[in-house]
């Protein structure tokens, strides 16, 4: 379940979140597992940071629960590296879905709703689901880096929402990789041989669904290639908690 508000107040979130900036990744980690255990649970779309991050969790024997949000409109390279992620690990992802397919999606709101208001189709494929599964979760942790654009420079590695005013009810979003460069995620992945998303290697910097990501080379920040013609640079699963507190 959330975070009820008296497990944890805005000032102790701030305190720990400046001492986690010199922490180790696995101290991070040890924390949340420590204090919330599985009420702690690792989101990953299988980019760089989340492959390490995960790697360290069980390296430290920390078996924090991983769930990935499976839009049902993702690279086959991707679904092919879960199943890989799945056996080099030796754990289960969970996939949380939409409540909608593609093709019920496209009965209610028309064809290839993405090329007319991706907001919605985000919203519907990535945000509400993702919403259902943190109403189980007190810490959701992700693998968002300060460096990825000029929209997440200011994430902290320890953040505190509101999840329910009306419930006053909050969650936590610990982000331990916030301070790694994208040099050092894919140093680490190479030395320990983890495996990643080919795409990585076609030019694709950031990977999400097939319809909204296109290859781009090195051009650009790490999130290029994502929404190409629309103002747009988030899916809304990073901006739908508002401000932290």
């Amino acid at each position: 379940m959330t975070l009820q508000a008296e497990e944890i107040s805005p000032d102790l979130v701030h305190e720990l979140s400046d001492q986690f900036e010199a922490a180790e990744v696995e101290e991070v980690l040890g924390w949340a597992w420590d204090r919330f255990g599985n009420r702690a649970g690792i989101g990953t779309s299988f980019q760089g940071a989340g492959l390490v991050m995960i790697h360290k969790a069980l390296q430290a024997g920390l078996p924090l629960p991983v769930f990935t949000l499976d839009t049902q409109l993702l690279f086959p390279e991707t679904l092919e590296l879960k199943r890989k992620l799945e056996n080099f690990f030796e754990i289960r992802m969970e996939s949380v879905h939409p409540e909608l397919t593609p093709e019920e999606q496209a009965r209610e709101h028309g064809p290839e709703l993405w090329k007319r208001a991706p907001d919605l189709c985000c919203t519907m494929r990535k945000v509400l689901p993702l919403q259902r599964k943190l109403e189980k979760l007190a810490v959701w942790i992700t693998g968002l880096r300060r460096q990825q654009s000029e929209t997440r420079k200011r994430t902290q590695i320890l953040e505190m929402y509101h999840f329910d005013v009306l419930r006053d009810h909050y969650i936590l979003k610990l982000n331990p990789m916030a301070n790694w460069s994208r040099e050092a995620v894919w140093e680490y992945i190479a030395a320990n041989k983890i495996p990643y998303n080919p795409l990585h290697d076609r030019g694709y910097r950031s990977i999400g669904c097939w319809p909204c990501t296109r290859a781009v080379g090195q051009a650009g920040d790490e999130r290029s290639g994502r929404w190409t013609g629309f103002d747009k640079s988030e899916c809304g699963i990073h901006t739908f908690l508002g401000d932290n507190i």
